[in-house]
């Protein structure tokens, strides 16, 4: 580590902001590689395109500097000040960013592969299409962050606080997200983060707060949502292929059109959801709560509804070949409507003799806007 005295590195920085606005034409280039630079003071420095890889900048303060397209890979970072800083197009590459405050910053479309940023200060900076894949962003704050078409495959976002983040159409595949905040303490909002067409396929989500959660279209393939708070979460046309909701709380959730086949629903509620047009075909529904959900032309065939509450559930048109699968003519005769609902003969049979009603169209058929 190259040790730089305070007289030098004002000259150094001098001459390098010269370089810059005068378009290299007079001063010199900074080249601080590998330079200690521990609890130096930074504040509103212009180290645009300076070489910093490998430097020691921690508890630095570069607050306010300019370092736009600045060399930073492999630097220690750590517990620096760096917020209202210009990253845009540096690269952070392996840097080590732990503690670090970056709030405000902008960091869209910066590359910060593998970047330790383990408890560092996000809020409000701009992440949009930064590639962040196997990040470290272990309880990192990302409040307010926007993290649109970001890459955060592979990150660790394990307790990092997302509430009010946009990460509309960002790459989380397989990043872990266990304990994760994903909205304001204060139960009376209801804005959450924007996770629309987010890739979130085989990610930990157990226990998640995602509840008012815009997931339109988003990938959940195999995704671990057990026990996840999802009420009023809009999930139509996601895929849910896969995925474990089991205890999962998806009371008035929007599962129009969504793909749900081998799903793990047991004991899950889903009272209230809007679950038409959703293919539900080899998923497991035993003991969950499907009071009042509309359910109304969709895949059921081979689905396990043993013990599931249908009571008031709309099954108008839905495919009920249940091949066995545990579902009782008890059951059915609580829903709503069989209107249409394709049935195996025998329990057809059992309901045309004993709820010959339920077969029948319904006088008043309450129609639903889509969401």
């Amino acid at each position: 580590m190259r040790e730089i005295a305070a007289g030098k590195l004002s000259k150094i920085l001098k001459e390098h902001k010269k370089f810059i606005y005068t378009d290299r034409i007079e001063g010199a280039y900074a080249d601080l590689c590998l330079a200690d630079l521990s609890n130096a003071d930074l504040h509103l420095a212009v180290l645009s395109r300076a070489d910093l890889r490998d430097a020691d900048l921690s508890n630095a303060d570069l607050s306010l500097a300019n370092l736009r397209g600045a060399k930073l890979g492999f630097a220690n970072l750590s517990k620096a000040n760096l917020s209202e800083a210009d990253l845009s197009k540096a690269d952070l590459r392996r840097a080590d960013l732990r503690g670090a405050d970056l709030s405000g910053v902008n960091l869209n479309e910066n590359d910060l592969f593998k970047a330790n940023l383990n408890g560092a200060n996000l809020s409000g900076a701009d992440l949009s299409r930064a590639g962040l894949g196997g990040t470290d962003l272990r309880e990192a704050d990302l409040s307010g962050a926007n993290l649109s078409k970001a890459d955060l495959g592979k990150a660790d976002l394990r307790r990092a606080d997302l509430s009010y983040a946009n990460l509309s159409q960002a790459n989380l595949r397989e990043a872990d997200l266990s304990g994760a905040k994903w909205r304001p303490e204060i139960d009376k909002y209801i804005f959450c983060a924007i996770l629309r067409e987010a890739d979130l396929s085989n990610v930990d989500l157990s226990l998640a707060g995602l509840s008012g959660v815009d997931l339109r279209c988003a990938d959940l393939i195999g995704a671990n949502l057990s026990d996840a708070k999802l009420e009023k979460a809009n999930l139509s046309r996601a895929d849910l292929s896969g995925a474990n909701l089991s205890g999962a709380k998806l009371r008035e959730a929007g599962l129009r059109e969504a793909d749900l086949s081998c799903a793990d629903l047991s004991c899950a509620d889903l009272s209230y959801a809007d679950l038409r047009d959703a293919n539900l075909s080899d998923a497991n529904l035993s003991k969950a709560n499907l009071f009042y959900a509309n359910l109304s032309q969709f895949g059921l065939k081979k689905a396990n509804l043993r013990g599931a509450n249908l009571s008031d559930a709309n099954l108008r048109g839905a495919n009920l070949h249940t091949q066995g699968q545990n579902l009782s003519i008890n059951q059915l005769s609580k829903v709503k409507t069989l209107y249409e609902a394709k049935l195996d003969p025998e329990l057809k049979k059992q309901v045309r003799k004993k709820y010959p009603h339920l077969l029948e169209e319904p006088v008043e058929e309450e129609e639903e806007d889509e969401e």
